[in-house]
C-alpha cells in the first residue's frame, strides 16, 4: 500500500514539474517576445518607433521631410481621435497585422493603406483641417465623398517612391 502512495506522489510531484517547465518557458518566451519586438515601445507616440519595422524607414524618411513633421506625429494620423478607447483598438489591430506581416515577410513592395485605416487617416484631416476643407469641397454631389489623400497622397509621406 505504501508504493501506491509513493507512486502517486512522485507522478504528481513530475507533474507538477513539467507543468512548472512549461509556464516557466512560456512566460519566458514571451517575455524574450516582448523585449526583441520592443513592444513597449509602441505604446509611445515618437514617429521612430514607426521604423522599428526596417519596411517603414521610406514612409519615416519622407514624413520627416514633408509639412506635417512639426505639428503632427504618426499616431496624429494613423489613430482614430474619438475615444481612447478607440485609439487603443486600432493601434492594436494595426500591430498586430503588421507584427505579423513583417514576422511573416508577407507584405507588399508598395505599401498599401487599407480601407479602414484610410478611414480614421481621412478622419483625422478633417479633424485639422475640416473648417477649412468644408468650403472648399462644396462641389459634391449629395452622398458623393471623397478622401483627403485622393488629391494629396503625398501630405504626410511626400512622395517616398513606392510608385508615386
Amino acid at each position: 500500500m505504501a508504493t501506491g502512495k509513493s507512486s502517486a506522489s512522485t507522478l504528481k510531484r513530475v507533474v507538477s514539474i513539467v507543468v512548472a517547465a512549461v509556464v516557466g518557458l512560456v512566460i519566458g518566451l514571451a517575455i524574450f517576445g516582448i523585449g526583441y519586438s520592443e513592444m513597449p515601445s509602441y505604446l509611445s507616440s515618437d514617429p521612430k518607433v514607426c521604423t522599428n519595422c526596417h519596411v517603414m524607414q521610406p514612409e519615416y524618411d519622407a514624413w520627416s521631410r514633408g509639412s506635417h513633421r512639426n505639428v503632427a506625429t504618426c499616431d496624429d494620423c494613423h489613430l482614430p481621435h474619438d475615444s481612447v478607447v478607440n485609439r487603443y483598438y486600432v493601434q492594436v489591430q494595426d500591430g498586430i497585422i503588421h507584427g505579423y506581416k513583417f514576422t511573416t515577410d508577407n507584405y507588399p513592395v508598395n505599401i498599401q493603406i487599407r480601407q479602414s485605416s484610410l478611414d480614421v487617416v481621412n478622419q483625422a484631416c478633417l479633424s485639422c483641417h475640416g473648417d477649412m476643407t468644408s468650403q472648399i469641397h462644396i462641389g459634391l454631389k449629395p452622398g458623393e465623398t471623397i478622401t483627403c489623400t485622393h488629391c494629396h497622397a503625398n501630405v504626410g509621406h511626400d512622395n517616398i517612391g513606392h510608385g508615386n
